[in-house]
């Protein structure tokens, strides 16, 4: 008979580890073992909140957000999943080249304490992450010094890593709550073939200068069937041990651009990210790998509409995942807690659309379709 799976507790373990695998990893910096420490007994305490919300008010709290905080970015990455869907604006005029952004407010967001409140809302409740992503959350440096007081919370910041210089690096420094994740796609040819010349030796200085001042960071990999085996090769991961990296994401790629459907994974592809992520996870013991959307089939399915996460737009639409971009609420305007219970995640639940197999790629985009009905039903 088949043990059903628990999944507040497995989610609960899965962050204690990875939180005690940081740990580990930055023993040798005082600073960051200091801060590593206080923040697995402060997960420890918000698993204890996610149990009180439950036990008192029913809701299901989820670990962890994904917030697309910028609506603008520098670069125009081919097969961008925010352009596809209009959360970015065209890239701004220079191309970065290293130089810190000034502090500009850009249109068509929340601002800064509209997600302070969001998040300070998150951490009362016992959520532990969010994902900051964009556009380019380094365009915006007034939301994140506003984001970055939110203490009981961490915040990997996904980015293009090309708008990193001395005042980001003073700023990382002073807020280790938010650990900067690099975008890459392989080394420089396949990285420059997407995102654009000269990137990738701008995201490497830029993890030299992270290294160089002991800061907690990592890389985000968009992996497809084309670089695969590269990307999780020993050779390429080398390098980014060499570069001071400590966690990994790997991305697999959703075909939103039309053409672009070979490179999407399938269910072989699947299990063969998973056999190969169980061999990384034994031969680096000092990196921690975090897989999206693979680590959720060890999970029961998928983990989208506040079953394990869900996504907050610039605007502060609720929406199912940064893929799924349908909402019919918004977290500014009626908080956390009542966008949990949105009536589209609970149909998405009760049509049993987190149970679609994952065979590959993202599933509730696999079933957009079902999700628009639903939607408009």
């Amino acid at each position: 008979m088949e043990t059903k799976l628990d999944l507040a507790a497995y989610m609960s373990g899965s962050i204690r580890r990875i939180m005690a695998k940081a740990y580990k990893n930055v023993l040798t910096n005082p600073r960051e073992a200091k801060f590593a420490y206080r923040m697995q007994r402060l997960f420890e305490k918000s698993e204890k909140r996610r149990r009180l919300v439950k036990e008192q008010e029913g809701l299901d709290v989820p670990p962890f957000l994904i917030s697309s905080i910028s609506t603008t970015c520098n670069l125009a990455c081919k097969g961008c999943y925010a352009r596809k869907n209009g959360i970015n604006l065209p890239p701004a005029p220079s191309e970065g080249g290293g130089a810190d952004v000034p502090e500009a407010s850009f249109g068509g967001g929340l601002d800064g304490g509209q997600w302070r409140q969001i998040f300070e809302e998150a951490a009362e409740m016992g959520i532990n992450f969010s994902l900051l992503a964009g556009g380019e959350p380094l365009m915006r440096k007034d939301l994140l010094e506003e984001i970055a007081e939110v203490k009981d919370m961490i915040f990997p910041v996904f980015t293009n890593g090309t708008l990193i210089g001395p005042a980001y690096l003073k700023f990382f420094d002073e807020h280790l709550n938010l650990v900067p994740i690099i975008s890459l796609e392989g080394l420089e040819q396949e990285t420059d073939q997407r995102r654009g010349r000269g990137v990738y030796r701008r995201a490497k200085e830029s993890m030299a200068m992270l290294a160089q001042q002991k800061l907690f960071f990592g890389a985000s990999i968009t992996v497809t069937t084309e670089n695969f085996a590269f990307v999780t090769s020993r050779e390429f991961l080398d390098q980014l041990r060499d570069f001071g990296c400590k966690i990994v994401f790997y991305i697999e790629y959703v075909p939103l651009e039309e053409g672009t459907e070979h490179l999407a994974f399938g269910e072989a592809d699947t299990l063969r990210m998973e056999q190969t992520l169980e061999q990384r996870r034994e031969d680096y013991a000092d990196i921690i790998f975090l897989s999206f959307p693979g680590d959720e089939k060890a999970l029961g399915g998928c983990l989208a509409s506040g079953r394990g996460f869900f996504h907050i737009g610039p605007d502060g639409r609720a929406e199912p995942c940064p893929f799924s971009p349908y909402s019919d609420s918004n977290v500014a305007k009626m908080g956390l807690r009542q966008a949990l219970q949105s009536p589209l995640f609970q149909k998405i639940r009760a049509a049993k659309a987190l149970g679609w197999e994952h065979t590959g790629g993202c599933t509730l985009y696999e079933h957009r379709e079902e999700i628009e009905q639903l939607t408009n039903s």
